[in-house]
């Protein structure tokens, strides 16, 4: 039996996280655990957090594995499971957006006012 296609999200691909940012999980079974982002699928509106929704990997022996067995990795997170920690308190904030006087749009903390990027 073929596999069914992921259902995508299509009205809004924007994300308000990027890779390298630092965030917060704020529901689920790794509610308040902090982690930073290793890749973004803004077309499935999930993120990838490093040491967050860990899964166990059954693998078979390959090239890069000749042991294979059961491996520890992470998987996709919704992003609306997550929060930007605020660079300045270290706590999660909400993203706004800003233009600059230059013309550049930034990212900038809810909380603090800190630009993010």
């Amino acid at each position: 039996m073929p596999k069914q296609p992921k259902k995508l999200e299509s009205h809004n691909n924007k994300l308000h996280v990027k890779k390298e940012d630092t965030v917060i999980v704020i529901t689920g079974k790794d509610k308040g655990k902090k982690g930073r982002v290793i890749a973004a699928f803004p077309r499935e509106n999930r993120v990838l957090v490093e040491g967050v929704n860990m899964i166990k990997k059954h693998a078979k022996p390959s090239q890069q594995n000749p042991q294979g067995g059961i491996l520890n990795q992470e998987a996709p997170i919704h992003v609306s499971n997550v929060m930007l920690v605020d660079p300045k308190s270290g706590q999660p904030t909400r993203v706004g957006y800003k233009v600059l006087e230059n013309g550049k749009k930034v990212r900038v903390a809810k909380k603090s006012g800190e630009v993010i990027d």
